[in-house]
């Protein structure tokens, strides 16, 4: 989108519409909104320049909290067979738990902790000598306030607490008239170093920041990751709603293709995977169609129908082309 300016140039949509007072007299849209569609241009002219990245299938199947669960002592959400529970840490020398990991920044660390160590094959991450390096390669700004709602102190007290979380995962299963059940405790990041400081989070440290994945946490995460698109995940990142049904979308287009039949997913079902914190089934049911169509913003092939009590989604190209298996 361009419009022809005084001296005979052009400029993009976000050129025209930085200005917010003007933005809402001329459109009547949000600057957020705006991002949204610059980022399902790029996406849509240049399909083939996605910026791969990842999430463990097993947190898309059943996901974090999308607001802050207070101090309970187990969350838990529940996908069919599967069940993801949640512990969380304790600031040793305090004593004081830590909380939840909770809203769109842990999913964003998740998503660059899974594709770092698809990309490494190594527990060992580097998170880089600034908190502003660190912060961009999740689209997150460093420069949005220094108070508790800026982008870098959340950021840091979400790491503290995905990386001091315990979880877990349990899957029930029958076979031949035998109940059983599997089981799988794990901690995300049983050692590391930080040496940020989220009041200068533009300034390099001497020392450079670090976790060590533990191993069970990275075997998951790595086997069958659920690729996606980091231009639609910076795009979506206000949303935890939006975020979690976009990487539910990629992983449910690529089962309907490889079984090149549609499927139905209940709303009912949703809601026990995805949908917490809503009070009750309608609720949810408004919030996530309005998440979907910001989803469908950036991911146009996405190609679904809302039918009695439901979803239908169809075949179609996936999110990220599948990468043909190296032997």
């Amino acid at each position: 989108m361009s419009e022809k300016r005084g001296q005979g140039g052009f400029k993009t949509a976000s050129d025209i519409f930085a200005d917010k007072s003007v933005l809402k007299k001329i459109t009547g849209l949000t600057p957020h909104t705006i991002k949204l569609l610059n980022a399902a241009q790029e996406i849509h002219t240049a399909p083939d320049a996605a910026e791969a990245a990842f999430m463990a299938r097993q947190l898309v199947q059943c996901t974090l909290p999308h607001t802050n669960p207070g101090n309970v002592p187990l969350w838990r959400r529940t996908n069919g067979n599967l069940t993801l529970g949640i512990q969380q840490g304790y600031d040793l020398k305090s004593g004081n738990p830590l909380g939840y990991p909770y809203g769109s920044i842990p999913r964003l660390l998740l998503f660059w902790i899974t594709t770092e160590a698809v990309r490494t094959k190594n527990r060992h991450l580097e998170l880089g000598k600034s908190l502003s390096a660190f912060m961009r390669l999740i689209g997150l700004d460093p420069y949005t306030g220094r108070g508790k709602r800026g982008d870098a102190p959340r950021l840091r007290e979400q790491m503290r607490r995905l990386f001091g979380a315990h979880i877990s995962f349990e899957q029930t299963f029958e076979h031949q008239d035998i109940e059983g059940q599997r089981w799988l405790h794990m901690h995300v990041a049983p050692k590391g170093e930080l040496w940020w400081d989220p009041k200068q989070p533009l300034q390099d440290d001497l020392w450079g920041s670090w976790i060590e994945l533990g191993e069970d946490f990275f075997t998951a995460i790595t086997a069958s990751p659920v690729p996606v698109d980091m231009r639609a995940l910076r795009a979506l990142k206000r949303s935890p709603l939006a975020l979690d049904l976009y990487a539910w979308a990629s992983y449910r287009t690529f089962t309907v293709m490889k079984k090149g039949k549609p499927q139905f997913i209940p709303w009912a079902g949703l809601m026990m995977q995805l949908g917490t914190n809503y009070a009750d089934r309608k609720n949810f049911k408004k919030k996530a169609r309005l998440a979907l169509r910001k989803v469908q913003t950036v991911y146009a092939d996405l190609s679904l129908t809302y039918d009695a009590g439901g979803i239908t989604i169809y075949p179609s190209r996936t999110a990220i082309p599948p990468q043909p298996s190296r032997r």
